[in-house]
């Protein structure tokens, strides 16, 4: 009897299929269904109970959902505003090094080889207010304070940032680098001969080169900023009075510590449209800088 088989590249995709369905799309599919559930962790019977759209409604009304979601707007914004104004001084500097610059490209790779955890703790004792190592450099220096630097609202927000900015920083610093090694000398030296100064250089060449190569990088760590969580779960834990917690940390809280994995589930489903618009943005933004270059859309 004839047997029709399946195509061999089928037969050798098959298990990564299988392993995709396993850890992504059917999680993926059980949180969106359990988002318009009452699911509790400590009443599972719930998860089987439909209410329709009422976690999201409920999200709607809620002002410290909104609260953790502006302050995540503006922890992303600053975040990658100053990782962008440092990578790109830090790669215009290392640009302009003749001797020994592998050694400093790796030296630059360091702070993205640490788990955020372990950044986390290690900030966590630099900023303490007893012991840390900021406080005492600041009372040697014959400053008689000690900053509440992970308790004050304000300092505490300022010390997470400080953490995320010297974890991932290098990315931007080695995206832009690498648009510095492609970019064509010629350009340069035409600018140099018309008589430019530095910064005509560096305004309308060098930076325009540059823009794909930014957009880039502001594309993956705006994903990456805008579900920050380990950082401000070990420093803060979203403290104090939640003046610290960002949308990941408010989702964590109300998922296991108030065991209301539904509505949990639903404030994630609605921070992922923060997610898009930013990479949306990001990405017509990078369509254009490469356009606008001739490299196409």
């Amino acid at each position: 009897m004839f047997r029709r088989r399946l195509p061999e590249w089928l037969v050798l995709l098959l298990p990564a299929f299988i392993v995709i369905a396993a850890v992504v799309l059917i999680p993926l599919i059980f949180s969106l269904y359990s988002s318009f559930t009452p699911y509790k962790l400590t009443r599972p019977s719930t998860l089987w109970r439909w209410i329709g759209t009422a976690n999201y409604e409920r999200i709607l009304t809620d002002a410290k959902f909104w609260a953790a979601f502006g302050r995540t707007v503006l922890f992303l914004t600053i975040v990658l505003n100053l990782e962008l104004i440092l990578g790109l001084c830090i790669a215009l500097m290392m640009n302009k090094v003749t001797w020994g610059q592998r050694t400093l490209r790796t030296i630059l790779m360091f702070p993205m080889m640490f788990s955020p955890i372990l950044v986390g703790f290690q900030f966590k004792f630099i900023f303490n207010d007893n012991i840390g190592l900021v406080n005492n450099a600041l009372q040697s220096m014959g400053f008689d304070v000690a900053l509440p630097w992970l308790v004050d609202g304000k300092l505490a927000m300022f010390s997470i940032i400080f953490a995320e900015v010297w974890m991932s920083t290098s990315v931007f610093a080695i995206l832009i680098l690498a648009g510095l090694f492609a970019m064509p000398r010629d350009p340069l030296e035409a600018a140099k001969v018309d008589g430019c100064t530095p910064w005509q250089t560096f305004r309308h060449i060098t930076l325009p080169f540059l823009m794909p190569f930014i957009y880039i990088a502001m594309t993956i760590r705006s994903l990456d900023v805008a579900r920050a969580y380990d950082i401000v779960q070990i420093m803060t834990g979203g403290g104090p009075a939640r003046r610290t917690e960002l949308l990941w940390t408010l989702m964590s809280r109300t998922g296991y510590v108030d065991a209301r994995m539904g509505l949990a589930n639903a404030m994630g489903y609605v921070s992922i449209l923060l997610s898009i618009a930013f990479t949306v943005y990001f990405f017509r933004k990078l369509s254009a800088a490469r356009a606008e270059l001739g490299m196409g859309g």
